[in-house]
C-alpha cells in the first residue's frame, strides 16, 4: 500500500558496494515449513545467483538457491471428489529475494517499475509433477496455505501477495511416459485464479497440438478479466541463468539440535485438526475441514466452545453467517471483534429455544454493529421468544375461529393449509412465537 520505491535500500537497488545481510529468521521459518511438509532438512545449504536481465532486477542477478537448497525430498496429502486421496511429492524449498514489481498503467504503451518488494526474503516450493488436474492444483494450494498459515510463517493474505503460485502446465498422449513442453503462468493470487488459469491452459494447450502446432516453452501471465492466459516471455533453461555459488553469503548453517526443537514444537496440521473435530465434537468431514483449514479460525471456534456452545451450532454459526460478513465486508476475523464469549451465549439462547433462528440473526447483525451481548439486545428490543402454550394457545383458539372456511379445509384433508396459520400466528406474535410450539398446538386443535 505504500507508494511506489519507498520502501527500497541500496541492496535491493543494486547500488555499487552494497553486501546482502541474511535475515536470521528466514532459514527457521523455510526449516520449519520443511518439517510440516515431510522434507528433509539440509544443515548447510547455500545460496547462488541466479543470473538474468530483466527491468524489475536492478542487480542483473537473484538471490536464490540451486544445487543445495534448504530443504528437499517432502510430500503432502490432498483429496478430491473426482481422484479421491493422493500424495503430491515436493522436490524441494528453496530460499530466495523477491524481484520488483512492473506496472502497466491503462491505455499506455510503458512499463513501470516498482521495487518496494525487491529483496524481501521468500521461500518457493517446487512440487513433483504428480498433479493430475486444475481440481487438484487448486486443492495442493489450499493444503500448503493451511499447513503454512497454521505453523505460522505466513499471514497466508494471497492479495497482499503472500502467497503466489506459478503453474506449470504440460499435456501428452494418454500412455506416453515423458511429459510434454510446459508453460508456466506466473503469479497467480488466489486458489480460484489457480484453477481458472490450469483449466485455461489445459484447453489452450489442446487445441494447438490438434491444430499441428508446436507448444513454445514459456512464461505466461493471467488476465483476470478476460479469463485467459498470454505470453510474457520465452523461457529460459536453467543452465542459461549460469547459476554460482553467491560470494557475498556464506553457508547456512542449522543445528541439527535447532531442528529437533522445530520438530517437537510443529503445531496440530490441519488434517490431524479436522480427524479431531470429528471425533470429538461430532462435526461432519466437510465442516471439520473448512475449520481446520483456517488457523485463526479454528482457534475462534475452540475458543466459543470453552463458553459452553454446543460444537455443531458454534460451527454453523462461524462458517455460515460470520464467514459471510467477513466476505462482504473484507474484514479479517480480528477486525470484525465479535467476541467468542459473545457467540456463544448467542448459541447457548438459540439452543434453549429462548429467540428463533430468524429472530437470532437480527441479534447477531446488532451485536457485530453494537459489540453488545445478545442478552442485553433481546432485552431492549424485546425479542424473547414466546413459547408460553397459554398464551400462544389463547391466539391459536381466537385465529382458529375467525377462520372457519381454512379449518374446514384442514379437516377435509387439505392439511398444508396449516401453512397459513403458522403464518399467521408468527404475524400474531411479530415473529416471536415458539415455531415448534405454535405447530405442535395447531395440529392438537385442528385435529381434536
Amino acid at each position: 500500500g505504500n507508494p511506489p520505491n519507498s520502501n527500497t535500500c541500496p541492496v535491493c537497488l543494486g547500488l555499487p558496494g552494497a553486501l546482502p545481510v541474511l535475515n536470521s529468521q528466514v532459514p527457521e521459518f523455510a526449516a520449519q515449513l520443511g518439517l510440516a511438509l515431510n522434507c528433509d532438512i539440509r544443515l548447510d545449504s547455500q545460496f547462488a545467483r541466479k543470473n538474468y536481465f530483466y527491468p524489475d532486477l536492478p542487480k542483473a542477478y537473484q538471490i536464490s538457491q540451486f544445487d543445495r537448497p534448504i530443504c528437499e525430498n517432502g510430500w503432502l496429502e490432498i483429496e478430491t471428489e473426482s481422484r479421491g486421496k493422493r500424495r503430491i511429492g515436493i522436490t524441494r524449498i528453496h530460499m530466495e529475494e523477491d524481484a520488483g514489481k512492473l506496472v502497466h498503467a491503462d491505455g499506455s504503451t510503458e512499463s513501470l517499475v516498482d521495487l518496494n518488494r525487491a529483496g524481501v526474503p521468500l521461500v518457493e516450493i517446487v512440487s513433483e509433477p504428480d498433479v493430475r488436474s486444475a481440481e487438484e492444483a487448486k486443492a495442493y494450494m489450499e493444503k500448503v496455505h493451511a499447513i503454512a498459515t497454521t505453523i505460522g510463517v505466513t499471514d497466508g493474505d494471497m492479495e497482499k501477495g503472500h502467497l503466489r503460485c506459478d503453474a506449470n502446465v504440460s499435456l501428452r498422449p494418454v500412455g506416453q511416459e515423458e511429459f510434454g513442453t510446459r508453460t508456466e503462468t506466473k503469479n497467480l493470487n488466489s486458489f480460484r485464479f489457480v484453477q481458472q488459469a490450469v483449466v485455461y491452459e489445459i484447453g489452450r494447450q489442446r487445441e494447438e497440438i490438434l491444430d499441428g502446432k508446436q507448444i513454445v516453452q514459456e512464461t505466461r501471465l493471467w488476465d483476470t478479466g478476460r479469463k485467459v492466459t498470454f505470453s510474457m516471455r520465452s523461457k529460459e533453461e536453467a543452465d542459461e541463468y549460469r547459476y554460482f555459488p553467491d560470494p557475498d553469503l556464506p553457508l547456512v548453517h542449522l543445528a541439527p539440535e535447532l531442528i529437533e526443537a522445530f520438530r517437537k514444537n510443529i503445531p496440530e496440521l490441519p488434517d490431524a485438526k479436522k480427524h479431531r473435530f470429528m471425533e470429538e465434537h461430532g462435526l461432519s468431514e466437510y465442516d471439520a475441514e473448512v475449520l481446520s483449514a483456517d488457523r485463526r479460525m479454528s482457534e475462534y471456534f475452540e475458543k466459543v466452545l470453552t463458553y459452553g456452545a454446543a460444537p455443531k451450532l458454534a460451527c454453523n454459526w462461524i462458517i455460515g453467517d460470520l464467514t459471510r460478513v467477513m466476505n462482504e465486508s473484507g474484514k479479517s476475523l480480528k477486525e470484525i471483534d465479535l467476541s467468542p464469549e459473545h457467540l456463544a451465549a448467542l448459541t447457548k439462547i438459540i439452543d434453549s429455544g429462548e429467540i428463533s433462528n430468524k429472530i437470532a440473526k437480527t441479534v447477531f447483525e446488532e451485536m457485530l454493529a453494537s459489540a453488545r451481548t445478545p442478552e442485553e439486545i433481546i432485552e431492549e428490543k424485546g425479542l424473547k421468544q414466546v413459547s408460553d402454550s397459554g398464551e400462544l394457545g389463547r391466539i391459536v383458539d381466537e385465529l382458529l375461529a375467525a377462520n372457519p372456511e381454512q379449518v374446514e379445509q384442514y379437516r377435509a384433508g387439505k392439511t398444508k393449509v396449516i401453512g397459513f396459520f403458522v403464518g399467521q400466528m408468527m404475524k400474531q406474535t411479530q415473529g416471536k412465537g415458539n415455531p415448534a410450539v405454535i405447530n405442535s398446538l395447531l395440529k392438537e386443535k385442528l385435529d381434536g
